[in-house]
């Protein structure tokens, strides 16, 4: 299991697949999303705004096979709406833009909750000894299991557009454990350097953790310094949402990061702004 996204107090790749269950979208048309549900949904990422007329077509049509293959269900008496869904592939398919949904193949279901939810942990220390306890939280990724989000945490997200993004936090994790353990590092590509990406990303988080006592603030999620995993993710979803704040405070892993994803939103955003 990844480790868990704890409830915040602020809050060309493989293409083969992909390709024929793009075709068949098109064919069938099923399960699309409508062109004011899009419009909606694209309001809550600058990100996406920004991308050009193609790019954003791309985004819609990996949304839409993305609604195709996982399954969507409430929990605790939610009922999901399309514009929930809608809203939610299109932040999950945001990292995989540029890679495809066979990223997302380990897994198939997306659970909601209503808001924060309760989960028993259990895990062993350096020591062998075993810790239980309780937690409250608003995401958790589960290695070849769901994905569990809350649905309050992303509309609170939706309403402040700052730098924290549930659903792209939790996706990182997902592609994290590609590799096997979510430690902060998922499978590079061939054109990457597996000891740049080990030494560029151990800095910054070493770095990070002791700057914390004396930090200003002005820097990613605290709680990026649990361990390498959350690290990784929290990087992810700032990469996706205050570029230039992951750019400014840990260049090397900003580098890193567009290379893996294979996207430059400092880049787009200033182009955009431009």
């Amino acid at each position: 299991m990844t480790a868990p996204r704890k409830a915040s107090p602020r809050r060309a790749g493989q293409t083969t697949g992909s390709l024929k269950r793009l075709l068949g979208l098109r064919r069938s048309g099923r399960d699309s999303i409508s062109d004011a549900t899009w419009s909606r949904s694209l309001r809550t990422s600058p990100y996406a705004r920004s991308l050009s007329g193609p790019d954003r077509e791309r985004l819609r049509e990996l949304a839409n096979l993305l609604l195709r293959e996982k399954s969507f269900s409430g929990a605790a008496g939610l009922v999901v709406t399309n514009a929930m869904r809608a809203r939610i592939a299109l932040h999950a398919c945001l990292p995989i833009l540029n890679l495809g949904l066979d990223y997302y193949t380990d897994w198939s279901s997306i659970v909601i909750y209503p808001g924060d939810f309760r989960v028993h942990d259990e895990y062993m220390d350096e020591h062998g000894v075993v810790h239980r306890e309780i937690m409250d939280l608003c995401g958790q990724s589960l290695s070849h299991g769901p994905m569990v989000l809350s649905w309050e945490a992303i509309r609170v997200e939706d309403s402040t557009q700052g730098d924290y993004n549930l659903v792209i936090h939790e996706c990182a994790h997902k592609l994290d454990v590609l590799n096997g353990d979510a430690n902060g590092f998922p499978p590079l590509h061939a054109d990457m350097d597996g000891r740049e990406w080990a030494r560029d990303f151990q800095d910054a988080y070493d770095r990070f953790c002791a700057a914390l006592k004396t930090s200003d603030g002005n820097s990613i999620d605290p709680y990026a310094s649990e361990d390498p995993a959350e690290f990784f993710a929290v990087a992810s979803e700032t990469f996706f949402t205050v570029p230039d704040l992951i750019n400014a405070k840990f260049p090397a892993v900003y580098s890193q990061l567009q290379r893996f994803y294979r996207q430059d939103p400092c880049r787009q955003l200033s182009r955009e702004s431009s």
